[in-house]
């Protein structure tokens, strides 16, 4: 998956076809994913798809250009950043709905990703970003609310779902 997510952003990058995702084990499973790009270990991108609707193939080469080309806190990658860039997978599995009350503590950060949804506001932290942080659940709670566009206690009002997923998160060691 990661030499495709690499072969997909270096022909996007290029303007050439997209690889054939055949050969690619695992690739016509259906899940969800998240491509993240760091430079030198600082984020420069990352952007996913939360359903298991679509094939994992498809959605990584999808995500990896949409992590280099459409993240709105980062300019567009170029080609000549590419060899620097370290790509990082996360597959999603099917998220798990909290019964409200939500119990902070049943949250195991660095195992549980996040997902807050309150009406339209949606936000997904993926499990690798709580220990980043050094979250403890509740703070890694606050922090999907906020992301959410709701207030950091919003995880305790009724109407406010709170789901959690895990990973299988892998990625390129180093740079590029």
């Amino acid at each position: 998956m990661l030499e495709l997510a690499r072969a997909t952003l270096d022909a996007h990058l290029e303007g050439r076809p997209l690889p054939p995702l055949a050969a690619v084990p695992g690739a016509a499973l259906k899940r969800g994913a998240f491509v993240t790009l760091t430079e030198r270990g600082a984020l420069r991108g990352c952007i996913g798809h939360m359903v298991a609707d679509r094939e994992l193939g498809a959605v990584v080469q999808e995500m990896a250009i949409a992590a280099a080309r459409d993240d709105p806190r980062f300019a567009p990658v170029s080609r000549e950043e590419l060899p620097s860039l370290a790509l990082e997978i996360s597959v999603l599995s099917e998220p798990t709905r909290l019964a409200a009350p939500v119990d902070a503590a049943r949250i195991v950060p660095g195992r549980d990703g996040l997902i807050v949804r309150r009406e339209d506001l949606v936000a997904l932290l993926l499990p690798q970003v709580a220990p980043e942080y050094h979250w403890g659940p509740e703070a890694f709670l606050g922090a999907a609310c906020r992301k959410a566009g709701l207030r950091p206690d919003a995880w305790r009002e009724p109407g406010t779902e709170v789901f959690t997923f895990q990973a299988d998160v892998f990625g390129e060691t180093g740079d590029g």
